[in-house]
């Protein structure tokens, strides 16, 4: 899965840096991991000090698409940060932690974050130079970013960029790459 991210994200960037777990560095742009998601990406920004925009991405979104990048890439023109998303369907509940629903949300402004996640490279490096447990509790860069003071738009995602966590996620990847070829 790795593999066909670096693909898109090499015709559509100057450099790619791949943060991997520890020991499975590759010099020069492999390099290892941190104790969390955004702990990671710290590393491989610090890898990359010439970066003047940053493309996050995750290698759970396999189906990539070099449009989304640019698109990504160009919005992100426009603030300190741009974020690939989905627009929510689905009716959202909030619920308390006994599952009590508290209230039905407005879904016209909600959406369901993904990557890639462009930024300013010099908003994210400030963003990123925070404890570990504050990036460990990040669940995106994206937020560091907002909390950090900077403005971060949404660029819709299509359908095909979703995240692959089950069998079935990489069952549906693999039957959608297969259309591809």
């Amino acid at each position: 899965m790795l593999e066909w991210s670096v693909e898109v994200l090499a015709a559509a960037c100057d450099r790619v840096v791949v943060a991997v777990p520890p020991g499975q560095e590759r010099e020069p742009d492999w390099v290892a991991g941190g104790s969390s998601r955004s702990a990671s990406v710290r590393n491989a920004v610090e890898a990359a000090p010439e970066a003047e925009l940053v493309v996050v991405h995750d290698a759970a979104r396999p189906l990539l698409r070099p449009d989304l990048v640019r698109r990504c890439i160009l919005a992100a023109a426009e603030a300190d940060g741009a974020i690939a998303a989905a627009p929510l369907t689905d009716t959202v509940k909030e619920a308390d932690f006994s599952r009590r629903v508290l209230r039905t949300l407005d879904r016209s402004t909600l959406w369901a974050v993904q990557t890639p996640q462009v930024f300013r490279a010099d908003v994210l490096r400030r963003a990123l130079a925070v404890d570990d447990s504050t990036l460990a509790a990040a669940t995106d860069d994206a937020s560091l970013v907002e909390v950090a003071g900077g403005a971060v738009v949404v660029v819709e995602a299509p359908a095909e960029n979703f995240k692959v966590t089950t069998v079935a996620d990489l069952r549906r990847a693999e039957g959608i790459l297969a259309d591809r070829c």
